[in-house]
């Protein structure tokens, strides 16, 4: 029989699942028990927060409800588990936050990394309080996470903060329920926590150590800074001297640099932001914006040459606000690193690599454990899509729609490469890596596999790898050991699409990017496919034309654009000529890529859109050659500004092998034949490559398809050509997808081939 005392008690065991550590979960809790006058304790177990709690049966259910619907902002809660406890007799003894507990739980979500919150920017200019000016404020709220864990749970002796030892002040407020860094892991102060380094002309420490590197930015020079995911190199925006130095240092010629401005008032100064930007350049993740931006004149024309939109972000470190408070000035603040190389994060490789370069480095004595470069995002039609996913985003889970008993890794693609892992129902897609195309990329590859495995406490089983054998991502997979699944590239990137919007039936994909191994062992790129998580079938593609140098046509779009010219695969199109283009490359240079194409030496052919944007960048006289992958489909967009509508160019379909291919040469022809203003052509170029994508997805649905249509690929990084897609297959009576959280580029492939895999492991 229940004692009388005990009548209407409750006691639970509550495990809450999801992103709950890292984020002031059990502070949360804490006062929230003390508001229902709860008995028990609150602890962080493997990545799930664990809670025993004893009282009114009332309280308790209001208590378990709130859990959820008053979470802190940061956190994302999945799943609240209650099992009931025999209530046990005896005098209250209040709730606690006890020492956590390691466990073999499956879902461990490390925290990502959280942007300075209002409070602590407060704090941190504020000179009567303690920490006014202190590098490294932090709270529950904000402050480095996954960056500088060394395992789960997470706790601060589990993190690079373990060698610094509270002072009592710091002790007290993390001890203190009422305190707003209670139980704040990195919490720190000027007496007792990390502090700042300058190697420079001398060496200086503190406060002195942020006026020398101040001071050195102030005049136009170049610092390396240590940032909260790895160094960065920072200099004055506004200065075309400073800004080509950089370049000059990280041999990067043209491709666009981000800006950091001090204030959201002031990014408005700099770029035409909606409600939307806004909220994106104000969160806890602080990524960077790619923002339209008619006041460039503003900044040196060496930061974005030839764009009309600017990459815009606010500082999201203490250092960084402590610095743009000082210059009251834009500062480029881009990945600290030189060509091909990961981003730096020790301490002696930024001095030894990037100290003869600049003009100092100013670190300090915070270990870094894992890379993460700036998250990229832009807003298209109100929606957000994630261009590169590392700081702020990265790990996350993400949605695993066949759960599957094998462990799988995917090894991701060879450019803007990130790595993936299963666990459970979910699939963790790791941060941003870059390309692999250097011994030291492969390098942090490598560490980054151990990382995400030992993060997530996963042995895997299985890795899924793409096609492509020159792949060094590929070639990992091989090495591996492991069971292997190859996953064709482009069946990856609309995958992706597909499970992160809850797409579980059979869709037809419009895969468009530059280059991708297909089944047949040609190149593809240009693709539409009837697909589902296990497998695909051709439906349409764009015509071949040969890539003269292979690789060298990548960075060459004149050379694509000679493939097109002499090599195009006959679909009944006729031919186009190419005075102009042909005039600026010479007869020399002509007549050799002539007589490749002809002989077919080192010219595999590919069926690919980018390629064919990289052609019309070329033909029109934008570019004849690219700097970074993707510059000739940038500056092709760019060059559409102000044309708000155009009528297409001429266009035909034909058909191959019983599938319909769009045959391009009618609309080269008509773009190297006309007389009308540069903008124009591109923009109609654009509306006609909405048209042909209508065209083809209508004649894939006419046999009966479904009318569902995820997009995936690097192409439909392009604002203008994502609009029309979607608003023209809308039209139609299609419903359009593309991926948001998930790059829509080679950053996602990772996910697709989890998702593939985990389906092709699983028994229908």
């Amino acid at each position: 029989m229940t004692p009388a005392r005990l009548r209407g008690v409750r006691a639970v065991r509550v495990t809450v699942s999801g992103l709950v550590q890292g984020v002031g979960f059990r502070p949360f809790v804490y006062r929230l028990a003390n508001e229902h006058r709860l008995n028990g304790h609150v602890a962080n177990t493997g990545g799930q927060v664990a809670i025993t709690a004893r009282g009114p049966a009332a309280a308790l259910a209001e208590f378990i409800a709130r859990l959820s619907t008053e979470a802190p902002v940061q956190s994302h809660v999945e799943n609240v588990a209650v099992a009931d406890l025999e209530p046990t007799p005896g005098p209250g003894a209040g709730f606690r936050i006890v020492n956590s507990a390691r466990s073999g739980d499956p879902r461990r979500y490390p925290p990502p990394d959280l942007a300075t919150c209002a409070a602590c920017a407060r704090e941190l200019f504020d000179p009567d309080d303690r920490r006014y000016r202190y590098p490294f404020i932090n709270c529950t709220a904000c402050g480095p996470r996954i960056s500088i864990i060394d395992d789960l749970p997470y706790d601060r002796a589990r993190t690079t903060m373990r060698t610094f030892h509270m002072c009592d002040r710091c002790r007290g407020e993390y001890l203190d329920p009422g305190d707003r860094r209670f139980h704040a892991e990195p919490i720190a102060c000027a007496d007792c926590g990390p502090r700042l380094t300058w190697w420079g002309d001398g060496i200086g420490h503190g406060e002195a150590a942020l006026s020398q590197a101040i001071a050195v930015l102030e005049t136009g020079g170049l610092i390396a800074m240590k940032g909260v995911g790895g160094y960065q190199l920072v200099t004055d925006a506004g200065d075309d001297t400073a800004v080509r130095r950089l370049r000059h240092v990280k041999n990067r010629p043209g491709k666009p640099l981000a800006v950091m401005v001090g204030t959201l008032d002031r990014a408005r100064r700099l770029a035409d932001l909606d409600t939307d930007e806004a909220k994106l350049l104000t969160a806890p993740a602080a990524p960077i914006v790619v923002c339209h931006s008619p006041h460039l004149e503003t900044l040196s024309s060496l930061v974005a040459p030839r764009l009309s939109h600017v990459g815009v972000f606010l500082p999201y470190s203490p250092l960084h606000h402590l610095l743009l408070a000082a210059l009251d000035r834009p500062l480029v603040v881009t990945s600290g690193n030189l060509g091909g190389e990961p981003i730096i994060i020790g301490d002696e490789a930024a001095r030894d690599r990037l100290g003869p370069m600049v003009d100092g480095v100013l670190g300090h004595d915070r270990p870094i454990r894992e890379r993460h470069d700036d998250s990229v995002v832009r807003v298209v039609d109100g929606e957000t899509l994630t261009l590169r996913r590392a700081r702020g985003y990265a790990p996350s889970p993400s949605r695993l729609p066949i759960p599957t008993d094998r462990t799988i890794l995917a090894a991701g693609a060879q450019s803007k490469s990130a790595l993936a892992v299963t666990g459970d129902d979910r699939v963790i897609l790791g941060p941003y890596l870059g390309d692999l195309d250097s011994a030291e990329a492969m390098d942090g590859y490598a560490t980054g596999v151990d990382r995400l495995c030992g993060m997530h406490a996963v042995q895997p089983n299985l890795i899924a790898h793409d096609l492509h054998d020159g792949y060094a991502s590929t070639r990992f997979a091989r090495d591996s050991g492991l069971d292997r699944v190859g996953v064709q590239h482009h069946h990856a990137h609309v995958v992706a699409t597909a499970a992160e919007r809850g797409v579980d039936e059979p869709f037809i994909g419009v895969a468009y990017d530059g280059l991708g191994m297909g089944d047949d062992g040609t190149l593809w790129g240009g693709e539409i496919m009837l697909a589902d998580y296990r497998d695909f079938r051709r439906l349409g593609r764009f015509g071949y034309a040969p890539l003269p140098g292979g690789a060298a046509a990548i960075r060459n779009p004149a050379r694509m654009a000679l493939g097109y010219r002499y090599g195009a695969e006959d679909l009944g199109g006729g031919t186009f000529r190419a005075p102009e283009l042909e005039k600026r490359l010479g007869p020399a240079q002509t007549d050799t890529i002539r007589r490749m194409i002809e002989r077919g030496v080192n010219c595999p052919k590919a069926s690919s859109a980018g390629r064919l944007f990289d052609a019309v960048a070329a033909l029109l006289g934008i570019t004849d050659t690219s700097s970074y992958e993707g510059e000739a489909a940038v500056l092709l967009e760019a060059a559409c500004e102000g044309v708000a509508d155009a009528f297409p160019l001429p266009w035909r379909l034909a058909r191959r092998d019983g599938i319909a291919v769009y045959d391009p040469i009618p609309t080269l022809r008509a773009i190297t034949e006309t007389d009308e203003a540069t903008s124009l052509t591109a923009a109609r170029f654009h509306t006609t490559i909405v048209e042909v994508t209508v065209a083809l997805v209508r004649d894939a649905a006419r046999h009966g398809y479904p009318k569902t249509v995820c997009l995936g690929g690097g192409v439909f990084q392009n604002r203008r050509l994502v609009r029309g897609v979607r608003e023209a297959l809308g039209q139609e009576g299609f419903t359009v997808h593309i991926s948001r959280d998930i790059p829509v580029n080679d950053g996602g492939i990772a996910y697709g081939q989890a998702v593939i895999a985990a389906a092709r492991s699983t028994r229908r």
